[in-house]
C-alpha cells in the first residue's frame, strides 16, 4: 500500500468515525423534545454540522481512496470503520461491547489486515 493510499484510508477512518460521534452526540441527551421539535433541537446543535461537514470530506476522500484502489479492495479496508466506531461508541458514550460484538471486531480487523497485506 503506497503511502497515498494509506493516508487516504487513514483519513476515511478518521472522518466517518468522528462523524458518527459527531452525530451520536447530536442526538444524544435529554430535553430536545420529539417529533418535529426534536430535530429542530438537533439542527441548533454544532455536533450535527460537525458530522456533516466529515461526511462531505469523507465522500470526497473516499472518491479519492477509490480512484487508486480496486473497488473490492477499497471496500473491505473501508469496513474497518466499523471497528473504530464501535470502539470509539464504547470508549466516549460508555455503550457495550458483548462478547459476540468484540469476536465480530476482531474478525473484522483480522480481515482488514490479510486484505491490507495481499
Amino acid at each position: 500500500m503506497s503511502a497515498n493510499v494509506f493516508m487516504l484510508w487513514l483519513a476515511n477512518i478518521l472522518l466517518d468515525t468522528f462523524g458518527q460521534l459527531s452525530f451520536k452526540a447530536a442526538a444524544a441527551g435529554t430535553g430536545l423534545g420529539e417529533g418535529v421539535a426534536r430535530w429542530k433541537a438537533m439542527a441548533r446543535r454544532p455536533w450535527i454540522w460537525c458530522g456533516i461537514a466529515c461526511y462531505v470530506g469523507e465522500f470526497l476522500v473516499w472518491l479519492a481512496f477509490l480512484s487508486l484502489v480496486p473497488l473490492s479492495e477499497g471496500v473491505l479496508l473501508g469496513s474497518i470503520n466499523i471497528v473504530a466506531v464501535m470502539v470509539a461508541g464504547r470508549v466516549l458514550f460508555g455503550e457495550k461491547l458483548s462478547p459476540l460484538r468484540t469476536l465480530g471486531i476482531l474478525l473484522i480487523a483480522g480481515g482488514v489486515a490479510v486484505v491490507g497485506l495481499a
